[in-house]
């Protein structure tokens, strides 16, 4: 499944997935400091962790197992696989998906598995008099990058709300599970709005952690200069738009 399958919500690992979501579960490998493809991805299993008891130690249970044939490999050193949580399998608790990974080709001493986690958590109901009415904050780090780097802009979200916990839950929780799209253009100071020039439009930022969210932006055809930078921010009928911040790009 990739990017592009607008009609299916997929949320990250950590974007608090319910029964019935899809995740995205990810993995991403370096060899030193470069990102590398590793020799072999065997299989995936995913088990749900469960108290331990005298006859199950480790308090694993394994839910399915998954042939690395079925895993996507996008770019170098990235893979993910997106898991349905249908309700015959899944149910709320935590979660480990262990990844058996052979790194190098003839070297049978670099198998190894890894483990990452995720949880699958109640959905979210809350009931008010009124519409949907706070704000959010945005900024994003770093707003200062040489030409000609690929760097991961940093986007936090917050909710702008009173100090209720039920409201401070409800908005935290928006922020972690809305849809995120980010806008790039070069400033040109006060010229027309038909002169400015768009270098991104809404585009997804797809990959999530929490209130958090990471867009890769690669300066090597950006000309030097000050851009504007603001975010989109969808749920249901509400839209937040984000005021324009500035990204300078530097020799």
């Amino acid at each position: 499944m990739s990017d592009s399958d607008s009609d299916i919500v997929i949320k990250e690992r950590f974007q608090n997935p319910n029964c019935g979501d899809t995740v995205r579960l990810r993995l991403f490998s370096f060899n030193s400091s470069d990102k590398r493809n590793v020799f072999l991805i065997e299989k995936i299993e995913i088990l749900r962790i469960e108290e331990a008891t005298e006859e199950n130690p480790s308090g694993e249970i394994l839910i399915e197992t998954i042939n690395g044939s079925n895993i996507e490999n996008p770019t170098t050193g990235e893979y993910y696989l997106d898991v349905e949580l249908n309700q015959s399998d899944y149910s709320l608790g935590r979660y480990v998906d262990r990844w058996h990974i052979q790194f190098e080709d003839n070297e049978t001493c670099t198998k190894n598995k890894v483990n990452n986690f995720f949880e699958i958590v109640p959905s979210m109901w809350f009931t008010s008099a009124g519409p949907n009415i706070y704000d959010f904050s945005f900024k994003f780090k770093p707003n200062k990058i040489t030409q000609g780097s690929k760097r991961y802009l940093v986007i936090e979200i917050n909710p702008i709300t009173p100090r209720i916990e039920s409201i401070e839950k409800y908005y935290g929780s928006i922020a972690i599970t809305s849809l995120l799209k980010i806008n790039i253009e070069k400033n040109c100071g006060n010229c027309p709005v038909d002169e400015k020039e768009t270098i991104i439009e809404d585009e997804i930022v797809s990959f999530r952690e929490q209130n958090l969210g990471y867009y890769l932006l690669d300066t090597e055809d950006l000309d030097e200069g000050i851009y504007n930078v603001w975010f989109r921010l969808e749920h249901g009928e509400n839209i937040y738009v984000s005021e324009k911040n500035q990204l300078q790009i530097f020799s």
